[in-house]
């Protein structure tokens, strides 16, 4: 969480340095002490993060040349992060706008894109992406400490009493509870095993008997699910997930700098001379 913060806080730099790079010496804040104008503002994110956007935004240039980046691509991206972060998502969404967060999303994208060029996949890890693949589920539990409560929340349930009004009675899911044991949308990996099968395995707007997990036991009931697309809808989605999963951090390193060094840069501010040093 830390490294994705961090990235987030560059990307928004990267917007702010370049705005601030386009107005003079206009002022941006005005006090009874003294003016603060745009040059200063530019001069003070410079020295703290310059050499960070310089390297982010000759990367965004150069890569985007070779490679493009679509609104869907993107997007598909931040539902992971969402999915991956949640309440932090939307902090870092408050602190740095949506605008940076999407600019960090494309730039990683890009260096994805650059190095997948050297990654081979068959069609047979495809097919077999394809049939592991479960498309996401929303579902509603209520959670209890011992199995003889699960039991008789089982009973009512049974004889046709509301699951809402029960998980806001019984659920011990602080975070659920209230919403009436709503979990929301969730994919294979959110939860622990035991809760997934037996999400998975329900239609929608079945009950499952109480499951026990490491957290108690959960009633789940089903309410939605998505469709999985065919192996050819998602086959371009298909390829990139098999790809990155076959890279590692050096990989992407070594072609973007190798995209760089052809891109033949030159750096002409000397206090970023260094900034693409081998």
């Amino acid at each position: 969480m830390k490294k994705w913060t961090i990235a987030v806080a560059t990307a928004a730099s990267v917007l702010a340095l370049s705005a601030c790079n386009n107005g003079g010496s206009d002022v941006v804040v005005e006090t009874k002490a003294g003016d603060i104008t745009k040059d200063e503002l530019y001069n003070a994110m410079k020295e703290r993060v310059g050499k960070e956007v310089i390297r982010d935004l000759v990367y965004e240039k150069v890569l985007s040349k070779k490679y493009k980046v679509s609104d869907q691509e993107i997007d598909r991206q931040i539902e992971d992060l969402k999915d991956m972060y949640g309440t932090q998502y939307e902090l870092a969404v408050q602190q740095n706008g949506e605008k940076a967060i999407r600019e960090m999303v494309k730039l990683d994208l890009l260096r994805q894109k650059a190095a997948m060029e050297d990654v081979k996949v068959t069609e047979k890890e495809m097919k077999q992406y394809y049939d592991q693949y479960k498309p996401k589920i929303r579902a509603s539990h209520i959670l209890v400490k011992d199995e003889k409560t699960a039991k008789e929340v089982k009973a009512k349930l049974d004889k046709g009493e509301d699951f809402a009004k029960l998980a806001k009675e019984y659920s011990q899911d602080p975070g659920s509870a209230q919403n009436g044991g709503d979990l929301g949308w969730f994919g294979p990996g959110k939860m622990v095993k035991e809760f997934e099968n037996a999400a998975y395995s329900l239609k929608v707007g079945e009950i499952s008997q109480p499951i026990k997990t490491e957290f108690g036991y959960h009633i789940i009931k089903v309410t939605d699910k998505k469709k999985k697309p065919s192996y050819e809808q998602m086959k371009d989605e298909i390829e990139f997930e098999v790809k990155k999963n076959k890279l590692d951090p050096s990989k992407v390193e070594s072609k973007v700098a190798k995209i760089i060094k052809e891109a033949d840069v030159n750096v002409k501010d000397k206090d970023f001379k260094d900034v693409f040093a081998q």
